[in-house]
């Protein structure tokens, strides 16, 4: 059987609680991407994380992750994030270009405000080329915030 995790990165904690629901409905591992330089996970400074979010996109930044990810031990790996500047986070391309994910499995899943996964599931598919990387699941802000547990539920049948 397959060593599964779920890694993600979140501030506000939408992208924590979908990965929460996946960790528990699928009894992998639960791992935070943590950043060495914290983001300001306060909703009411929300102006100063989408204007640091807005400059790592356009100075195409790499945000340092804190600690080593054991990316190796696993078979399957579902990914999460928030959708930042309609893509997502800066640190995340980190990711990716830090870690090699070939002859993995990648299982995307993202919280948005409307942009879906904004393309991001087929960058995932470039940066990672020789890793499989199946259907994502977008969840929007608010149904993360509230229960996203019928909607993983759902996402896992159709992936099995």
């Amino acid at each position: 059987m397959a060593k599964e995790l779920v890694l993600y990165f979140s501030v506000y904690g939408t992208a924590k609680t979908v990965a929460e629901e996946i960790a528990k409905q699928t009894g992998a591992k639960l791992l935070e991407i943590i950043p060495a330089e914290p983001y300001d996970g306060d909703r009411n400074h929300y102006n100063s994380l989408l204007r640091r979010a807005q400059k790592e996109h356009d100075t195409d930044a790499r945000p340092v992750i804190k600690e080593e990810l054991p990316i190796a031990d696993y078979d399957r790996i579902y990914i999460g994030y928030p959708m930042w500047c309609y893509t997502f986070p800066m640190i995340i391309y980190t990711l990716f270009e830090q870690y090699d994910f070939s002859g993995k499995t990648i299982i995307p899943f993202n919280t948005h405000m409307g942009s879906r996964d904004g393309g991001t599931y087929q960058t995932i598919k470039e940066l990672a080329p020789e890793a499989k990387v199946l259907s994502g699941l977008p969840v929007e802000m608010s149904d993360a915030e509230n229960s996203p547990a019928a909607a993983v539920e759902n996402w896992l049948k159709s992936l099995n």
